[in-house]
């Protein structure tokens, strides 16, 4: 019989080798996560040491969230997991603070909280990070299914997007999920967002969820 270890590696590759053949064959939108820009900011996030909690912080985190992705996620070790870096890579050091239930709400959306997940633009793991990632900062293609990388990756992403917009929640979200011009996503995302709002979302009074009326 497969060990469970041998059969999530092989998942692992196989998803990554989909992803890799998907964005071959170009149906990935052109402007998904491609912004010059983005190289040295998630160069930086995964050159950043591995984040740990403060656990007195993340107390109150943990017993909002814990039971409410209970429900997704069954293993309670990966479902742990998932909480400690969402909370460790929105409360970086030196970085802009991003509000963590937003970021629930992403993976919520564009994963399920599925970590092998590949979508029909070839976006791979928890916050479907695009597979051309890996080959630009030298790692193995595997690494987008891991929950730490994959989402210190899409933090990093998300986070620059908000400040391109000028932490205009709607159009960073489009951005991020290469819909620009399309409302759908976004309201996604921030519905979701609502169910997973918690104490530490509160103290975010620069982000807009409603973008300005467009000019006639």
């Amino acid at each position: 019989m497969l060990s469970n270890s041998y059969v999530r590696a092989w998942l692992a590759e196989a998803a990554a080798c989909l992803a890799a053949a998907l964005a071959l064959v170009g149906v990935a939108h052109a402007d998904q996560q491609q912004d010059p820009e983005l190289k040295a900011v998630v160069e930086h996030a995964i050159g950043e040491a591995e984040c740990f909690t403060d656990h007195y912080d993340s107390a109150v985190w943990y017993k909002l969230m814990e039971p409410r992705l209970r429900k997704i996620v069954k293993e309670k070790d990966e479902r742990l997991e998932i909480l400690k870096q969402v909370y460790c890579e929105t409360h970086r050091s030196g970085q802009a603070r991003l509000p963590p239930g937003l970021v629930m709400g992403v993976i919520e959306v564009e994963s399920r909280f599925e970590r092998y997940a590949v979508s029909s633009a070839a976006a791979v793991g928890l916050m479907q990070v695009m597979p051309f990632w890996p080959e630009k900062l030298g790692m193995r293609r595997y690494e987008l299914v891991r929950v730490a990388p994959n989402i210190r990756m899409g933090c990093a992403i998300l986070r620059f997007y908000l400040q391109y917009e000028h932490n205009d929640v709607r159009k960073a979200l489009a951005r991020y999920n290469g819909s620009i011009g399309r409302r759908d996503y976004p309201d996604k995302v921030i519905y979701a967002w609502t169910k997973w709002n918690g104490a530490d979302d509160l103290g975010f009074p620069a982000l807009q969820t409603r973008s300005p009326p467009r000019q006639q």
